[in-house]
């Protein structure tokens, strides 16, 4: 939803990322992050969905990048892709 948010209110996907994984790398809490990922289907056929879907994916690889723990769960199966779960 944060993206989708600063998406259709024609925000500076760039700087609002920035800002985010800033916010995030001050946070002294542990924070889970959910997010989905598109890449695995189809190419979108009209555009707003597929900037949705690059930008989704820029932001994945910016938050797993930052993160010590990175998990993708498929069909209720975790797959630890960075990290451990310990």
């Amino acid at each position: 939803m944060w993206l989708t948010n600063h998406l259709l209110a024609g925000n500076d996907l760039a700087t609002a990322q920035q800002d985010l994984l800033t916010a995030i790398s001050r946070c002294n809490a542990d924070l889970v992050i959910v997010s989905n990922e598109v890449g695995l289907g189809i190419v979108p056929d009209n555009a707003l969905s597929r900037q949705f879907r690059e930008a989704q994916g820029r932001l994945n690889i910016a938050l797993a990048a930052q993160a010590d723990c990175v998990v993708q769960v498929v069909a209720g199966l975790p797959m630890v892709l960075k990290g451990d779960l310990t």
